[in-house]
């Protein structure tokens, strides 16, 4: 038995050196941590318990068979985040590489179907050279299957991916398929191709950050949400955000306590709002002022900054925020807006997370290149998403709330629950110059008379009362209390039920 036992305690020491301590020490001088690091970083100290650490690969190609590692190079297991269960994977760069095997994707397929059946998270450390080429086929198999699991858990248990190292070729569209996607700067990348290819293809010159980068993916592409300094960073930062989410489709939102009071006042937005409808402000000031101790979550910060989306908390529970934000671009849609946001409501839908969502936006952005890249069928997305929404909505403009756009935020025609409005609100077809310019098209070479048509516009229709009086605005309120009304409609529409038409699943334009 004593044998017996020091075999085991043999076999796990090896399996936990990985690929040894010269590929080890090759890992630190990239500033990355090992699998194994990043898991005792993510994780409750001591809540990782690992499965299939002793799996070996079955490839006996190109002289494979003399070359076996136990783990195969993917750690693979559950644990807790502060105490919420969890399915993790994290690919080992020491082991061939961390490329993807038959059996590298079986552990993978192991901890997904686990999770399922529980109802439990999945949250994947990604650090690969990609398919295990020796194995040809089966590696694709392999990674197909992985696939297929991403796709079955989509809107039944949260995924969450960590680039956290090379992720190229097949290996880029599981995260793709997973709801949230976190990169590291200067240390990770994704891309379909890498620059040698696209040099030779396209010969256009790139280098890897260029082409796949975290801040690349996380600025232009909007492939990634965040981009973190440091493998640490990252890991610390999922701890944070997984306490915002549901463990699955069958659980409530997560609740933790607050001592921030639900009616406490905010004097300082009765001026948040400028003079002039033409200065912009942060909306950034309003939601975290609004949210419990101003904590907010903010997802994609540097993608399509003129709509904001994120997580925090109202009386302790998880809350989505859709936001116009006036400091970029007037807080105009516009495609790369319109599928952030989609996304981002989607998924809050999914998980029964109540949807607030603060509008001032002037419309939809005009432009040849927004017109041809089809901002119509991206519009409708937004559109598609708020409409197809059943969970609790609450709604504040705060100021413009124009055209179509003025439809597509979470309006009281999409079944909006509760939709208020500061009294600083415009809800109208367009602003007053643009409209007076098309009504009264045969007074435009007459200054005076078109200042004059300009302010009786105004005085008509630049404020909430025209759509208040026709019960498309529930109730106009001041800006200091919006805490308040947040929190006691969040608490009245918490048993809230409502169903769409059974269909076996929508057709979003896509």
């Amino acid at each position: 038995m004593a044998t017996t036992i020091d075999e085991l305690e043999s076999r796990r020491r090896r399996a936990e050196q990985g690929g040894g301590e010269a590929r080890i020490a090759a890992q630190h001088g990239k500033g990355r941590l090992t699998a194994r690091e990043r898991l005792t970083v993510l994780l409750d100290e001591g809540s990782f318990e690992e499965y299939d650490m002793f799996v070996e690969h079955n490839c006996s190609d190109f002289g494979m068979e003399t070359q076996k590692v136990p783990g195969d190079g993917v750690v693979t297991g559950s644990g807790t985040i502060n105490g919420r269960l969890v399915y993790v994977f994290a690919q080992d760069f020491t082991v061939f590489g961390g490329s993807l095997s038959e059996r590298h994707a079986q552990k993978i397929c192991k901890v997904m179907d686990m999770a399922m059946k529980v109802g439990a998270p999945v949250v994947g450390l990604n650090d690969s050279g990609g398919a295990r080429i020796q194995e040809g086929v089966a590696s694709l198999a392999g990674y197909a299957e992985v696939f297929q699991r991403n796709v079955l858990a989509s809107g039944v248990v949260p995924q969450i991916s960590l680039i956290m190292g090379p992720c190229a070729g097949g290996a880029v569209y599981s995260p793709a398929m997973t709801d949230f996607i976190f990169m590291v700067k200067d240390s990770s990348y994704m891309f379909v191709t890498g620059p040698d290819v696209v040099k030779t293809v396209t010969n256009e010159v790139v280098t890897q950050e260029e082409l796949g980068g975290a801040v690349t993916h996380t600025t232009k592409s909007g492939v990634a949400d965040v981009a973190f300094e440091n493998d640490i960073d990252a890991l610390l930062a999922t701890r944070d955000f997984f306490d915002f989410l549901p463990l699955s489709n069958r659980h409530e939102v997560p609740e933790r306590p607050s001592e921030d009071s639900w009616d406490r006042t905010e004097e300082s937005l009765d001026t948040l709002i400028p003079d002039s409808a033409s200065k912009p402000y942060d909306m950034h000031e309003l939601i975290r002022k609004v949210l419990d101790e101003g904590d907010f979550f903010e997802i994609q910060p540097n993608h399509a900054a003129n709509i904001i989306v994120g997580f925090g908390r109202v009386e302790g529970r998880t809350v989505g925020i859709v936001a116009n934000q006036p400091m970029v671009l007037a807080g105009v849609l516009d495609i790369a807006s319109s599928k952030k946001a989609a996304r981002f409501v989607r998924f809050c839908d999914a998980f029964d997370i109540p949807i607030l969502t603060f509008v001032d936006v002037p419309g939809f952005l005009p432009g040849v290149a927004q017109e041809h890249n089809g901002i119509i069928k991206n519009g409708a997305k937004l559109l598609f998403a708020f409409a197809e929404a059943t969970v609790p909505k609450i709604t504040v403009i705060t100021r413009k709330a124009y055209g179509g756009a003025y439809d597509v935020m979470a309006s009281k025609h999409l079944r909006g629950d509760l939709n208020y409005a500061w009294p600083s609100a415009e809800i109208a077809v367009m602003g007053a110059k643009g409209a007076v310019e098309i009504i009264f098209r045969k007074d435009i070479g007459d200054p005076a008379k078109i200042a004059a048509r300009t302010s009786e516009y105004e005085a008509r229709f630049a404020n909430p009362f025209v759509a208040a009086s026709k019960g498309f605005i529930d109730e106009v309120i001041m800006p200091h209390s919006t805490r308040r009304r947040i929190a006691l409609g969040l608490r009245k529409l918490r048993g809230k039920q409502l169903e769409n038409p059974w269909k076996k699943h929508d057709n979003i334009p896509l």
